[in-house]
């Protein structure tokens, strides 16, 4: 029982991978993580969850209340971006249900405040903000960054961590390719204990 404390005190989840900053959707690429024992801590797995991923990023306010239907959208939509993600960078061709997943999203949402017209006010143009067009705009949001990332320089730096089991995508620099200090160390590891229990050939 004591372990099991002491795991849970330690921080589960890494710090963010390079280009997370600067892009939401790799961000949101790697909002479930897979850690050592294939134990998975998914940063969107309930409503309040996901509204606190969007809040952090400024794609939501605090009380914008989510809805399980919005929190789904938001998973299956980092499916889809992860699924791009992975075909960028090994360079296969992308599932065309993905991309028209993320053009779905871009072109779902108005690009202009909509004309309404009031009876007592006259014509106004507004932008719609009840919870689902919060949703809406942050889903269109972050698969716009996904079209950029993937139709940008950058995405010759796209690739996939490489030390088993992670999950998370990251914008490699130079011969990196670990999305954190700790994968990097364990990936180290692993290869010097591959070295030493070798068998000897000659």
């Amino acid at each position: 029982m004591r372990f099991v404390k002491e795991s849970v005190m330690e921080d589960p989840v890494p710090p963010p991978a390079r280009g997370e900053v600067e892009h939401l959707s790799l961000a949101l690429a790697n909002s479930a993580i897979v850690r050592p024992g294939g134990h998975t801590i998914d940063l969107l797995a309930t409503p309040a969850q996901a509204n606190r991923w969007l809040t952090e990023r400024g794609l939501a306010p605090v009380d914008a209340g989510m809805l399980e239907m919005c929190t789904t959208q938001l998973r299956s939509l980092r499916e889809q971006i992860r699924s791009l993600f992975a075909a960028r960078a090994a360079a296969l061709p992308a599932l065309p249900a993905a991309v028209t997943a993320i053009n779905d999203a871009m072109t779902r949402v108005p690009t202009a405040p909509l004309l309404q017209w009031d009876d007592k006010n006259g014509p106004c143009r507004v932008t719609p903000h009840p919870t689902t067009a919060i949703v809406d705009h942050a889903l269109a949001t972050l698969a716009a960054d996904a079209a950029d990332l993937l139709t940008s320089p950058d995405a010759e730096r796209l690739t996939a961590c490489g030390s088993t089991p992670c999950n998370r995508y990251l914008l490699r620099h130079g011969r990196r390719h670990w999305c954190s200090t700790r994968c990097g160390d364990r990936a180290r590891a692993a290869r010097a204990y591959a070295r030493r229990t070798q068998p000897d050939t000659e």
